[in-house]
């Protein structure tokens, strides 16, 4: 295979399995069904959340706890952003548990970037409770 068509079918997967804020954010105003799922600390996600999301922390992704979703919906997941991994974890999960999947790109903290909108929980979390979103 030619470097060239390597290239191709790696932007291709890329594509496939990540979303960026932008599109997200258009997608929640079409008609498609996108659940957004919050794969951080329920703290953390309390502290502040993309608005819609759902929290559901990636440690509790099993076939019980998901039996509820719709395996026709596209789920996308996220976490605070390029420093945390919690969001491939919760990726690979729901992948293995036969959901369709996308890893928002940058997470929480590039959706706030590009000034998209997120709602706040109770004002009463300690900021030690949520340092690391992942737990």
């Amino acid at each position: 295979m030619k470097m060239n068509e390597q290239q191709v079918r790696f932007y291709e997967n890329k594509l496939e399995f990540e979303i960026d804020s932008w599109d997200l954010f258009e997608a929640q105003k079409s008609n498609r069904e996108i659940v957004v799922l919050d794969v951080r600390s329920e703290a953390a996600y309390e502290k502040e959340h993309i608005r819609g999301a759902i929290s559901f922390p990636h440690r509790r992704m099993t076939p019980d706890n998901t039996a509820h979703f719709s395996k026709s919906a596209l789920h996308v997941v996220y976490c605070d952003g390029i420093g945390c991994n919690a969001s491939t974890g919760g990726a690979l999960k729901m992948a293995k548990l036969g959901f369709a999947v996308k890893e928002l790109m940058g997470g929480l903290e590039w959706w706030k970037r590009s000034h998209f909108p997120t709602d706040a929980g109770s004002n009463d979390v300690r900021t030690a409770e949520v340092q690391c979103g992942c737990a």
